[in-house]
């Protein structure tokens, strides 16, 4: 039976992970589908693109990574180091990359005037943003639902 990827994962001991993403419903991420006759080749420029966008933002670099025609394979290797050395506007920034935020986490990441009673609800969210952007699990769904949608728009 399958484990949450929290129980399973230690930065103690080892940084690197390989992850595999599957589709559901017999659906084809890439090639020819030989149901429909439909080819998906395109989708692969989609992925790998999303790929490099998705490290530039988050302390997780992609070691290697496959496409396969029904599921994907990734090699990730979480960089805690980096996170724990970017500064809070740091975090904020690169969190925005991917997700709106709030009206606070902009404020800040402008350099604008934070009240003193925001301060600690804005480095609560600064917290959680810093664990989010080293979390496998957490880049794991900005890689495929984003994914997902496009093929399901474009179907």
């Amino acid at each position: 039976m399958p484990r949450p990827r929290r129980s399973q994962i230690s930065l103690e001991d080892t940084p690197y992970y390989h992850c595999c993403s599957r589709v559901v419903r017999r659906a084809f991420l890439c090639g020819d589908d030989k149901y429909t006759g439909n080819n998906y080749d395109h989708r692969r420029g989609w992925i790998e693109s999303l790929i490099l966008e998705l490290t530039d933002v988050f302390a997780i670099d992609v070691a290697a990574y496959a496409v396969m025609s029904n599921h994907l394979h990734v090699v990730l290797h979480i960089d805690i180091e980096m996170v724990n050395h970017w500064s809070d506007r740091d975090v904020v920034i690169q969190w925005h990359k991917l997700f709106k935020g709030d009206v606070l986490t902009h404020k800040f990441a402008k350099g604008q005037l934070i009240e003193s009673h925001e301060v600690v609800r804005l480095k609560h969210t600064i917290a959680i943003y810093r664990s989010r952007l080293c979390d496998i699990s957490w880049f794991m769904r900005c890689l495929n639902e984003p994914i997902a949608r496009q093929a399901y728009q474009n179907t």
